[in-house]
């Protein structure tokens, strides 16, 4: 066989070939489209000044909490109020029962009488030197004693109504109607709460009268005070301290104190568990940023920003306290930043974003953009 015709299939061998090859790469798929930017809701912080606080938990209490007591004992015979409700000084509020000391009464009624008419019989006959000054003596004795018996008698019949000490709203009855009542320990029947104005009592662990000269607080460093409710709200109106102890608990290591709030509504009852926040001073040169906004990482907090190029960059910041819904940032944060406050959860670092500024209250919501 010659040369030539082995050349020439050889040349058109490797010219197929490479038209094979070439339409291989061809049917390779496109690259994929680059990922559009995540909208994104972003906040231009600007420094501020926000008052300085301290938030503890506290517990309501009645200003005046009074225990009612029976005086005598005997069968409770019938509760006279509705448990709960609202009392009148003196109103009555449980009956005993009254037939022991109605007799008890006319007991000491007839004794009564009986030494005050031997007391008037020698009593003339002292006069005409008929009997001894002893007898005579000793008869005036009896006599005040059947009064003061009989005084004592009239007492134990008025007490068998056991009435309200105090105005204020009653708590729960402790004894129910056929109960054997003592007058004593066991005589407790219910209590009575006075609610406006109502107490607020709490105390302030090491780490917080740390901020404070010599380790204590003292109510020249109190400008107010505040309730935050169980639903996250601010009580309306500001209280005041009322009691702040000087000496620090030996055992909890602990600085009590208490507040007076007026609760005319009686939206507060004693017993329940609410946060006071202090305020003590204001702090400027401060940021607010949304507590959604602020995440916790191995090395702190920190949150995410729009760069200049619409880019993700996290920032570490340093928090301070709570204030409504927002953290107070001490450092990390500069004028004019924009923190992004939502779809957190979907963001890198570095990736695009398409940020807006939050809708002003009151406007309907955008509807966010669909992802391609």
């Amino acid at each position: 066989m010659s040369r030539r015709p082995l050349l020439l299939r050889t040349a058109a061998f490797l010219i197929v070939a490479a038209g094979a090859l070439s339409a291989c790469s061809d049917s390779r798929p496109a690259a994929p489209p680059a990922m559009a930017p995540l909208p994104v809701t972003v906040l231009d912080v600007q420094p501020q000044k926000v008052p300085t606080s301290i938030e503890v938990m506290a517990q309501t209490e009645g200003a005046r909490e009074t225990e009612v007591r029976a005086r005598v004992g005997g069968i409770l015979m019938k509760r006279l109020y509705q448990e709960g409700e609202t009392v009148k000084a003196g109103q009555p509020l449980f009956q005993i029962d009254r037939a022991p000391y109605e007799i008890a009464l006319a007991d000491a009624r007839a004794r009564s009488d009986q030494a005050g008419r031997e007391m008037k019989r020698l009593h003339g006959l002292i006069e005409s030197k008929a009997i001894s000054q002893k007898e005579y003596d000793d008869a005036t004795s009896t006599n005040a004693i059947a009064q003061a018996a009989l005084r004592q008698a009239e007492l134990n019949l008025a007490w068998t109504t056991v009435t309200a000490p105090v105005a204020g709203t009653t708590g729960r009855a402790v004894k129910s109607e056929g109960n054997l009542i003592s007058a004593g320990g066991d005589g407790l029947l219910t209590s009575i709460y006075q609610l406006n104005p109502i107490w607020v009592r709490f105390s302030l662990g090491e780490s917080d009268l740390a901020r404070f000269a010599g380790g204590r607080i003292s109510e020249r460093e109190v400008t107010g005070v505040e309730l935050l409710l169980a639903n996250g709200s601010v009580y309306t109106g500001q209280g005041k301290l009322n009691f702040l102890a000087s000496t620090i608990d030996t055992t909890l290591g602990t600085q009590a104190l208490r507040a007076e709030f007026a609760n005319a509504d009686k939206q507060l009852l004693p017993g329940q568990f609410v946060r006071v926040r202090l305020l003590t001073g204001e702090r400027d040169g401060v940021f607010l940023v949304p507590q959604s906004a602020v995440l916790q990482s191995e090395q702190g907090a920190l949150v995410m920003l729009a760069g200049a190029d619409n880019k993700v960059a996290p920032r570490p910041v340093q928090t301070g306290e709570w204030r409504g819904r927002d953290w107070v940032i001490l450092g990390g944060l500069q004028a004019g930043d924009k923190v992004i406050v939502d779809n957190l959860m979907k963001l890198r670092p570095g990736a695009p974003v398409a940020p807006h500024s939050p809708a002003p209250p009151g406007a309907p919501a955008a509807t966010p953009a669909r992802q391609g």
